[in-house]
């Protein structure tokens, strides 16, 4: 690994060639996190990548870096434990629509009312793209799958609505096809303190072709972006009324706060606990801790 004066070079980060089907929207992703990461100079031996299961999820595969592919939906919470404990590290989470919000929707928003300090990005595709075309909690009505052959018949979730109403501290909505604005939004999440989301449209090309077209300029579509000036980035209500836009809706940050993270909270009680009994060491006051909690 390189030494934290040194600049990333991208293939310094690049490890195992990405094995995701041609024109998938995730290679984009990926490229445009070593640019960022580039870009911002994080050191090397700081960056932990995260993921559970799904075609994005192999994200830790494609990275030379600290990496975890981890069960299914339980990123976040691994995540959050590495983060907690190791407060000096760029934790990244990757993962797509199902392993976010489905099975790992709970924890999702757990870890977004407790502005856990890390950054996560949620590769959202419509479909099931690992398991060979499934619906997805994003999948339209109507679209057909293996699961629904007639079309999807359930209500989809509003990834925007839940993330607003989770209580992140940072929600951005981004285009794998727009790749400058990517690498704007991406850059944004990583830099602010707390729990910070961007939803990442992502075309699954072998299941769900031409699924974002109508937010692509290059076929026809518009790339309508969120106007800031006017915004108030700091009101749920301003960013939940941007989230019942009908789709492809708006792209920018839907809302952005500052307030105490977790890892800071919880850092404090550590000091207060050490300053108060000085004697004893780190591992000693979690020891008579569970002494008293049996």
């Amino acid at each position: 690994m390189s030494s934290s004066t040194e600049k990333l070079t991208k293939k310094q980060l690049k490890a195992d060639h990405p094995t995701w089907c041609p024109a998938c929207g995730d290679f984009a992703v990926l490229a445009s996190f070593f640019n960022v990461v580039q870009k911002l100079g994080i050191p090397h031996e700081k960056i932990v990548c995260v993921a559970g299961i799904g075609c994005s999820s192999r994200f830790p595969y494609f990275v030379n870096a600290h990496g975890i592919h981890f069960i299914h939906g339980r990123a976040v919470p691994l995540a959050t434990g590495i983060s907690l404990s190791r407060p000096d590290l760029h934790v990244f989470v990757f993962g797509g629509d199902g392993d976010g919000y489905s099975i790992g929707g709970n924890h999702l928003t757990h870890a977004a009312r407790k502005n856990v300090n890390l950054s996560y990005v949620i590769m959202d595709n419509f479909v099931y793209g690992l398991t060979k075309n499934q619906t997805s909690p994003t999948t339209p009505i109507g679209h057909p799958s293996k699961t629904d052959p007639r079309g999807a018949i359930d209500r989809p979730i509003n990834p925007m609505a839940q993330l607003v109403a989770s209580g992140a501290t940072f929600i951005a909505r981004t285009h794998a096809a727009q790749v400058k604005h990517m690498n704007e939004m991406f850059e944004r999440a990583i830099l602010h303190p707390g729990f910070a989301v961007v939803e990442t449209l992502s075309e699954c090309t072998m299941f769900y072709p031409g699924s974002f077209d109508s937010a692509n300029p290059r076929k026809g579509g518009v790339f309508d972006l969120v106007d800031e000036e006017n915004q108030n980035l700091e009101s749920t209500a301003a960013a939940m009324a941007l989230a019942e836009e009908d789709f492809p809706g708006k792209f920018g940050v839907y809302y952005e706060t500052r307030r105490p993270t977790k890892n800071e909270l919880e850092w404090q009680w550590v000091e207060d606990a050490q300053a108060q009994t000085p004697d004893l060491s780190e591992k000693d006051l979690l020891r008579q801790r569970f002494a008293g909690m049996r």
